[in-house]
């Protein structure tokens, strides 16, 4: 019999390092952090060591302590080696930030995914005036104000002012890819929905998953739709992705997220996540049976605390995708009511028996503690 699996994550450490500080994890494989300006204030990256120099798995962003402390760890903590590769497991600007920079400083390859290359030129690039009729629309249409619409307008801008330019060249990593790094091979595998195409990394040898913004043990992902693709539904593909791990990789594994600590749980950690998106997608059907909401009305479904300024956009997104998954499943009807706005209404007869099943299971079920 297989032993016992964690019901939650079981952390490696007890405390985190400093910024900056070397951790290690398995032979050849380093954790250091890297402060962020927000409220989630930290990055984890991974220095994995070849036998001929270092590479780098994501940057942390280009503002702050950021270039000062990589100096620092290249002075004292890579010993006679050169930084050979930089990867990038998706184009945001905490994990893409310092790449230009580390790969000019180096002259090394950066290897990352096509879609997130390609994403991250985009809106590396974005300026002011790119806030078209489009992106109007899309925010009118989800419950927006002309008022507010025009508020979106000015604060609206892409991510060049926090990332380094961006890598002129970059090697294609694709499914299935593998590296081989100090004699052991990791193989990539693709997650998609928070991004399009996020790149983990699976060593079997060391059973060590680097999994970027994958899978983090206390936080949950931002799936979110966005006005320059209105009709997406990345939580289909979210999902999906976590089905598909579940299914080829170990419920042992030893996981290395980009965010919170190094742990092991990952089967649960990937069921606790598919709950956690079943749950708010049911309340999102229930909040629709006798009412025709829109998108904004729909926030405090999901979120139950206050959301400021700079949350609402996040917040709003992920909604538009609960709802774009139930609308294209049939779930949920939709219609524009006379402010062009979407509204949305529960075509479901069953739901409420649905919604009593359900909860009925969850009371049998343990509670995750995350």
């Amino acid at each position: 019999m297989p032993p016992a699996q964690p019901s939650a994550p079981e952390y490696l450490f007890d405390d985190v390092p400093a910024p900056g500080e070397l951790r290690e994890i398995a032979d050849g494989v380093q954790w250091l952090r890297m402060p962020l300006p927000m409220a989630l204030d930290h990055i984890n990256l991974y220095l994995l060591e070849d036998d001929d120099g270092w590479w780098i798995i994501d940057t942390g962003i280009a503002i702050g302590p950021t270039q000062a402390l990589w100096e620092q760890i290249f002075a004292t903590q890579l010993g006679d080696k050169p930084v050979k590769a930089v990867l990038s497991t998706h184009y945001h600007p905490d994990h893409v930030g310092m790449a230009g920079w580390l790969c000019e400083r180096w002259q090394v390859p950066f290897y990352m995914t096509q879609a997130e290359y390609l994403s991250g030129l985009a809106f590396s690039r974005m300026q002011a005036e790119d806030f078209s009729w489009s992106s109007a629309l899309h925010l009118q249409q989800a419950g927006y104000s002309p008022q507010q619409v025009e508020q979106a307008r000015k604060r609206f801008s892409g991510f060049g002012n926090y990332i380094k330019p961006m890598p002129t060249a970059y090697r294609r990593l694709v499914d299935g890819t593998r590296l081989t790094i100090k004699g052991r091979r990791w193989r990539v595998v693709i997650g998609s929905g928070h991004c399009p195409e996020h790149a983990c990394l699976y060593n079997e040898a060391l059973n060590i998953l680097i999994s970027g913004d994958q899978v983090i043990p206390k936080i949950t992902s931002n799936v979110s739709v966005m006005g320059g693709e209105p009709e997406a539904n990345p939580l289909r593909e979210w999902l999906a992705s976590h089905e598909h791990f579940l299914d080829i990789l170990p419920a042992d594994a030893l996981v290395l997220p980009a965010h919170n600590a190094p742990f092991h749980g990952l089967h649960a950690r990937l069921r606790h996540l598919i709950e956690h998106h079943e749950e708010h997608l049911l309340a999102l059907e229930e909040a629709c049976v006798d009412t025709a909401p829109t998108a904004v009305e729909l926030l405090p479904v999901l979120f139950k605390r206050e959301l400021d300024d700079s949350q609402v956009g996040l917040a709003l997104g992920e909604c538009i995708a609960h709802l774009n998954y139930l609308h294209q499943r049939g779930q949920l009807a939709r219609e524009l009511n006379g402010q062009g706005q979407y509204t949305y209404r529960s075509v479901d007869d069953t739901l409420h028996l649905r919604l009593r099943r359900h909860r009925s299971e969850l009371e049998d079920q343990p509670i995750l503690q995350v």
